[in-house]
C-alpha cells in the first residue's frame, strides 16, 4: 500500500485527538471562560427583551425596575410576569441548546459556520431560518420556532468569529446577513493569507485584504485552497503551518479579538431578534420567549352521549377558576382545548381569551359513541404536541381506549415534553358496565362493554399525574386539583409510586419558598399517617384532624395542612395491599430544569438534546438549569428508581451562571425521576435546603434510534427520512412504529432485522398536503422495539412545514408629511404624521416598535389596482421618537421611519423639534412647507 502525505497527516490528526487530555475536546464550549454562544444568546434575549419590557411600561404608564443586573429573575420581574421565570429560562435553555446542537450535528460544514468562504450558503440558512421562524410564531407553534431560532443564531454568531469582520475594522453587525434583498458583497477572489508560525500568526491576513476591504473565512481540514485563511486549531491539519483566523475563544488563533467579536455577534443576535420582533408583535415575542406563559389550562374532553354531566363539570371548573384569577397574577395565559370520541377527535383549538375559551366549552354536545371504546389516545396526542412542555394536561372519559396502540408513542411524548396527565374517569372500576344492557343510542341497542382503566394508569403514573377513578355524582369533588396543580409556579417536591403490602416511611424537607403544601394520594385502601416537622400527626381515618382536612373522593386523597409555616421535615407513613402513589406539590419560584443530553467530541466540541432515552448500561449525562435566581445552588443530583427509595449520585460541575452538568455512572434498566436537592441562600436562614423531583418518569434503553439532521419540509412534496436502529443487546427482527400527531400519510417497513450488537437501516415517507400552511410542524415519533418486547426505544422530532419563499422584496414607505405644534406644555401639544406604504403581497401590519402615540391604518385599492396602506400617526410631543415598521404576508419587515434627536428648529416652523427619519429607500420627505431629500 503507497502511504501518502495527506494520509499521514489524516492518521496523526487522529491519533492526536485520542491522545489530547480530555479538558481541550471535552465540551470546551461550557469550561471556557471566553464568551460562549450560550452566553452571547442569553445576552440579546435578556436586552431585547427588557427594551420590550420598558417601551411597553412607557406607552402603559407604569414603571420599569430592573434590579441588578439582567438576569431571568429580574428581566421577568421587570416585565410584571414573575410567575413566567421558569417558561422564560426554559426558552432561552430550547434556544440555547439548539444552538449548540449545531455543532454535534453538522461539526464539519462549512456553511453552518461560515466556513470555507461559504457565504452564500451561510445566509440561505439563516434567511429561511428566520422565514420558518416567522411562520411558525404565526401559527402558534413556539416550541418549532425556538428550535429554528437557536439553530440560525449558531450560524450568524459564527460569521463574527470566523469571518474577518472584525479584522477589517468593522464594529457593527453586518445586516446583510438577514436581509434576503440584500446581496453579500467584495468577497475575496484570490489570496487571502500568508504562512505563519507561533504569535507571528496575528496579522496573517494579507494587507491588501484588509485594505479593499475583502470578506473571507477560514478553511478546515485538508482541502484548503492554496494561499487563503485556516480556520485554525490544533486539530485543523490546515492551519499546521499557517496558524489561523478563528476567535472562538481568547486562546484561539485571533484569540486578541475574541471580545470584540462576541460583541458583535451579541448586537448581530439583538438586531434579529428585533427584526423576528417587528414581524410578529410584541405579545407574541414575548410569548416566544416564554414571558406570558402563566400557566396554562389544558383539557381532552370526551363528548359522547353518557358525558354531559362531566362536560358540565368542566365548565364548572373552568368559569370557576377564569372568574377568580381574572385581573390577577394567576390569570392563565393559553387555553387549550382537544374533544375526542369514535371516530372522531380533535381539532385542537387554543385561545388567550377565557371568554371564548367558555364559549368553547359551552358550545360541546355529548353524543354518538355507541361502541363504548373511544378515541382518547388520539386527542391526547394532539393535546401534547400542541400544548407547551411540562403542561398539565386534564383527560376526561368514562370510556376505554379504543386507540391502545397509541400507548408507546404517548409515553415517548410524555417522556420528551415532560407533560403530566391526569385522568378523570367516571364510572371507571372494572365491575361496572358503562350502559345498561336495553340502552338505546342512535336508534340502536347496545352491548354494555367493560371498562379496563389500565393504559390510563400506566400513562398517568409514567407522568407523575394521577388515574382519579370516581363516579359522576362525585367528580365535583375531585375537579379542585385542577386549580391546585395547573399553575406554572407548581413544583414537585416528591413522589412515589408503590405496589407492596410492606409499611413504608417516606421524608420530605420542605423549604421555606413553598406555599400551598398540597400531598395527593391515589390508591383504592391506602392506610397513612402524615407527622409534621413540629411533630403533629394525623392519620387516613381523621378527615378532620389536627394538621388540617383530607378530602377522599373515589380512589383520591387530597390533604392541604393548614399550619402556617410548613417549613421543616415531613414524614409519611404508608401502607396499602395495593398499589399507590403519593405525590407532595407546592407553589415555589425555585425549581429545576433538566434534560439528557450527549457530548461531542469531535472538533466543534459541544452537546446536544437527546431526542430518546438515553442508553443503558453507560454514562448517562444531564443539563441541569436552577431557577429561583443566584441565590439557589444545588448540592446533589439523583436518579431515583421509580419502585424503590434507591438512587444513583450524579457528579456535579458547574459550566455556566446557573448550569450544571451532570454524568451518571452505567445507569441501569428500569424506570427512574430525577431528584435535586440544594441549598437556597436568604437573609432569613443561613441554611434553608430545598429538595425537587421530576413527575416524569424515564428510562434507558439498549436500543438506539438515530436520523440524520432534518430541515423543513415543504408541502405536497414527500419527505424521506433516513434512519438507523442499533442494539447493544441481542438480535432479531425489531418492530417498527411511525406516529405523527396531524395523521399525514407514512409509510415505513414494520421491522427491521439486526444482528446481535448490530445496526440496521431503513427509511420513513411522510406526505403533507399541498395546502398545509407555512408554520405548521408535525411531530414524528419512530419506535423500535426488541423482538420479545422486553425493551424498546423511540425517537421524537417536530418538523416544520414551510413552503419555498419566493417574495423577498421589502414594503416601501412613501412620502411622508408631518405636522408639530410642539411648543410650551409638552404634554398640551401633539404632532403627527402621515405616509402611505405598499408590497407585492399586500401589508399585512403596520406596528410601532418606538413611541408613544396613536396609529391608524386603512387600506384604499389604488388606481393601478394596487393595495396602499394610508397610515396617519399622532402623538404627544412629551414622546418626539419613533420607530415604525411595515410587514409584509411573508414577514419581510421594512423599518421606515425612526426619530434620532431634537433640534434647533428650521427657520420660519413654529415647532421646535425637527424628525430626522432613515427611509429604506430615496423618499421624500415634507415638513411642513419645507422639502428635505435623504440620500
Amino acid at each position: 500500500m503507497i502511504i501518502t502525505t495527506n494520509m499521514l497527516i489524516q492518521t496523526l490528526m487522529y491519533s492526536m485527538m485520542f491522545l489530547m487530555p480530555s479538558q481541550i475536546l471535552a465540551f470546551k464550549i461550557l469550561w471556557s471562560t471566553s464568551k460562549k454562544h450560550q452566553d452571547i444568546t442569553r445576552d440579546a434575549i435578556l436586552q431585547t427583551t427588557a427594551d420590550i419590557c420598558r417601551l411597553r411600561a412607557l406607552q402603559e404608564g407604569r414603571s420599569f425596575v430592573l434590579a441588578g443586573e439582567l438576569t431571568v429573575t429580574s428581566v421577568a420581574r421587570g416585565c410584571y410576569s414573575s410567575d413566567s421565570a421558569k417558561d422564560f429560562q426554559r426558552s432561552i435553555d430550547t434556544i440555547s441548546k439548539c444552538n449548540a446542537w449545531v455543532d454535534i450535528r453538522h461539526p464539519f460544514s462549512g456553511s453552518f459556520h461560515f466556513d470555507n468562504e461559504e457565504f452564500f450558503a451561510g445566509k440561505n440558512l439563516i434567511t429561511q431560518g428566520v422565514s420558518a421562524v416567522k411562520y411558525s410564531i404565526k401559527q402558534q407553534s413556539y416550541q418549532a420556532a425556538r428550535e429554528a431560532l437557536g439553530k440560525i443564531l449558531h450560524t450568524l454568531q459564527d460569521f463574527y468569529s470566523h469571518s474577518n469582520w472584525i479584522e477589517l475594522g468593522k464594529k457593527e453587525p453586518y445586516s446583510t446577513l438577514i436581509k434576503p434583498d440584500t446581496p453579500i458583497n467584495n468577497i475575496a477572489d484570490s489570496k487571502t493569507c500568508r504562512p505563519c508560525t507561533g504569535k507571528d500568526c496575528t496579522g496573517n491576513i494579507l494587507e491588501e485584504i484588509i485594505a479593499q476591504k475583502k470578506l473571507t473565512s477560514g478553511y478546515f481540514g485538508f482541502s484548503k485552497p492554496k494561499g487563503k485563511c485556516s480556520h485554525g486549531g490544533i486539530i485543523d491539519p490546515s492551519s499546521w503551518w499557517q496558524g489561523g483566523i478563528n476567535k472562538d475563544a481568547s486562546d484561539s488563533s485571533h484569540g486578541h479579538l475574541h471580545e470584540a467579536a462576541a460583541l458583535v455577534a451579541t448586537a448581530a443576535t439583538r438586531e434579529l431578534l428585533q427584526d423576528i420582533r417587528a414581524a410578529v408583535g410584541d405579545s407574541e415575542f414575548l410569548r416566544l420567549m416564554g414571558l406570558s406563559q402563566t400557566s396554562v389550562l389544558c383539557f381532552v374532553i370526551d363528548t359522547t352521549s353518557n358525558m354531559s354531566e362531566d362536560i358540565d363539570e368542566v365548565r364548572r371548573v373552568t368559569s370557576s377558576i377564569i372568574d377568580s384569577k381574572t385581573g390577577t397574577a394567576a390569570q392563565r395565559s393559553e387555553y387549550i382545548l382537544v374533544p375526542f370520541n369514535d371516530p372522531d377527535y380533535g381539532p385542537l383549538s387554543r385561545t388567550t381569551d377565557p371568554n371564548a375559551f367558555k364559549k368553547q366549552l359551552n358550545a360541546l354536545t355529548a353524543a354518538g359513541g355507541g361502541d363504548s371504546p373511544e378515541m382518547c389516545l388520539s386527542g391526547l396526542q394532539l393535546a401534547i404536541t400542541g400544548s407547551p412542555t411540562q403542561t398539565e394536561i386534564f383527560v376526561f372519559t368514562d370510556a376505554d381506549a379504543k386507540d391502545k396502540r397509541l400507548r408507546n408513542t404517548l409515553r415517548a411524548l410524555i417522556e420528551r415534553t415532560k407533560t403530566v396527565v391526569t385522568f378523570m374517569l367516571t364510572n371507571s372500576v372494572s365491575s361496572q358496565q358503562r350502559r345498561r344492557n336495553d340502552e338505546i343510542v342512535n336508534g340502536q341497542q347496545q352491548v354494555s362493554q367493560v371498562f379496563n382503566s389500565q393504559v390510563y394508569q400506566d400513562l398517568a403514573q409514567a407522568s407523575g399525574g394521577h388515574a382519579i377513578e370516581v363516579t359522576k355524582d362525585t367528580l365535583s369533588q375531585a375537579t379542585n386539583i385542577i386549580a391546585i396543580t395547573s399553575r406554572s409556579t407548581l413544583v414537585t417536591l416528591f413522589q412515589a409510586i408503590r405496589n407492596t403490602a410492606k409499611v413504608e416511611i417516606f421524608s420530605v424537607f420542605v423549604d421555606s419558598s413553598v406555599q400551598n403544601l398540597t400531598i395527593f394520594i391515589t390508591g383504592n385502601s391506602p392506610d397513612y399517617t402524615i407527622t409534621s416537622p413540629s411533630g403533629i400527626s394525623q392519620s387516613s381515618t381523621e378527615l378532620n384532624g389536627a394538621l388540617g382536612l383530607i378530602q377522599r373522593v373515589g380512589n383520591f386523597h387530597t390533604v392541604q395542612p393548614n399550619i402556617s409555616d410548613p417549613t421543616g421535615l415531613w414524614l409519611f407513613s404508608v401502607q396499602s395491599t395495593q398499589l399507590y402513589t403519593i405525590r407532595v406539590v407546592g407553589q415555589s419560584k425555585v425549581d429545576f430544569l433538566f434534560d439528557f443530553v450527549e457530548l461531542s467530541q469531535e472538533y466543534h466540541s459541544s452537546y446536544a438534546v437527546l431526542n430518546s432515552r438515553p442508553a443503558a448500561n453507560t454514562n448517562v449525562t444531564v443539563m441541569v438549569s436552577m431557577v429561583g435566581g443566584d441565590s439557589v445552588r444545588p448540592t446533589e443530583v439523583s436518579l431515583v428508581e421509580a419502585s424503590s427509595s434507591n438512587s444513583l449520585k450524579g457528579t456535579l460541575e458547574e459550566v455556566a451562571s446557573g448550569q450544571y452538568l451532570v454524568t451518571f455512572n452505567s445507569v441501569a434498566a428500569g424506570e427512574f425521576t430525577v431528584r435535586v436537592a440544594g441549598q437556597i441562600s436568604s437573609s432569613r436562614s443561613s441554611d434553608n435546603t430545598f429538595q425537587r423531583q421530576s413527575p416524569t418518569q424515564f428510562q434507558t434503553s439498549t436500543v438506539t434510534i438515530t436520523t440524520e439532521p432534518v430541515g423543513t419540509i415543504v408541502p405536497g412534496k414527500p419527505f424521506t427520512l433516513p434512519f438507523t436502529v442499533s442494539t447493544s443487546g441481542s438480535g432479531g427482527s425489531f418492530n417498527i412504529r411511525v406516529n405523527n400527531d396531524r395523521n399525514f400519510d407514512t409509510r415505513f417497513n414494520t421491522s427491521i432485522t439486526l444482528e446481535s450488537g448490530g445496526s440496521a437501516n431503513d427509511t420513513v415517507t411522510l406526505t403533507v398536503p399541498e395546502n398545509t400552511s407555512s408554520g405548521t410542524d408535525v411531530t414524528l415519533t419512530i419506535e423500535a422495539e426488541e423482538p420479545d418486547g422486553g425493551d424498546s426505544n423511540y425517537i421524537v422530532l417536530r418538523l416544520a412545514i414551510v413552503a419555498p419563499v419566493t417574495d423577498i422584496t421589502l414594503p416601501v414607505c412613501g412620502a411622508v408629511t408631518t405636522h408639530a405644534d410642539c411648543s410650551g406644555n409638552c404634554s398640551l401639544s401633539s404632532w403627527y404624521l402621515t405616509t402611505n406604504m405598499t408590497d407585492g403581497s399586500g401589508i399585512q401590519s403596520v406596528r410601532v416598535l418606538q413611541g408613544n402615540g396613536t396609529l391608524i391604518t386603512t387600506t384604499v385599492l389604488s388606481d393601478t389596482g394596487m393595495n396602499v396602506t394610508m397610515v396617519v400617526y399622532n402623538s404627544s410631543c412629551c414622546f418626539r421618537e419613533l420607530e415604525l415598521v411595515a410587514v409584509d404576508a411573508v414577514g419581510n419587515v421594512a423599518t421606515c421611519f425612526k426619530s434620532l434627536r431634537d433640534r434647533a428648529a428650521p427657520s420660519g416652523l413654529t415647532y421646535d423639534t425637527e424628525f430626522l427619519f432613515i427611509l429604506p429607500a430615496c423618499l421624500w420627505l415634507n415638513i411642513g412647507a419645507s422639502v428635505y431629500q435623504f440620500m
